[in-house]
C-alpha cells in the first residue's frame, strides 16, 4: 500500500523530476484563468486560503508592518509570521520578486484609471460621481 511521499525519502533524480515537472507546467499557464482553474484542480479550498494567506503576510512584512498589526488584521499566529519572515528575508527572493510585480501591476492599474477617469478608480467617491443620480440623496445629504 503507498503512502505518504516523504521528499527526504525521495532520490536526488525523483526530486529534479518531480519539482522540475512542476514548476515547469506552472510557469506553461497563459492567463489568469489557466492559473485559477489548474490551482483549483490542484489544490484543495483550505490549501488555497493557506497559501494566499502567507502571500499577504509576506506583502503586510513588506509594508512594515508590525508582526501584532499582522496577527490581528490575518488572524493568524506569530509563528506563521515568523515562518513567513524567515523566507522573505533569508529565502529565494520569491516572496519579494512576486508581490513587488503584483504591487507594481496594481499601482499601474490605480494610474490608468485615474488618467482615464480623472479621479481613482474603485473609491466611493468614483463610483458616486459615476453614477451620480444613484447616490442623488446619499449625496444631498452629504452637503449639509
Amino acid at each position: 500500500m503507498a503512502g505518504k511521499v516523504k521528499y527526504h525519502e525521495l532520490s536526488e533524480n525523483e526530486k529534479k523530476k518531480y519539482l522540475g515537472d512542476f514548476y515547469s507546467m506552472v510557469a506553461s499557464l497563459q492567463d489568469r484563468d489557466e492559473v485559477k482553474n489548474f490551482f483549483k484542480d490542484l489544490l484543495t479550498l483550505s490549501e488555497i486560503v493557506m497559501i494566499s494567506r502567507r502571500i499577504q503576510i509576506a506583502r503586510m512584512l513588506l509594508e512594515n508592518k508590525t508582526h501584532e498589526e499582522i496577527r490581528r488584521t490575518l488572524k493568524v499566529g506569530f509563528n506563521n509570521i515568523s515562518q513567513v519572515e524567515r523566507w522573505l528575508y533569508n529565502g529565494f527572493g520569491g516572496y519579494k520578486t512576486t508581490v513587488g510585480k503584483y504591487n507594481k501591476k496594481q499601482k499601474q492599474k490605480e494610474r490608468d484609471a485615474f488618467e482615464k477617469y480623472g479621479y481613482p478608480a474603485f473609491s466611493k467617491d468614483w463610483v458616486r460621481k459615476k453614477y451620480p443620480l444613484h447616490y442623488l440623496l446619499t449625496n444631498m445629504l452629504n452637503k449639509k
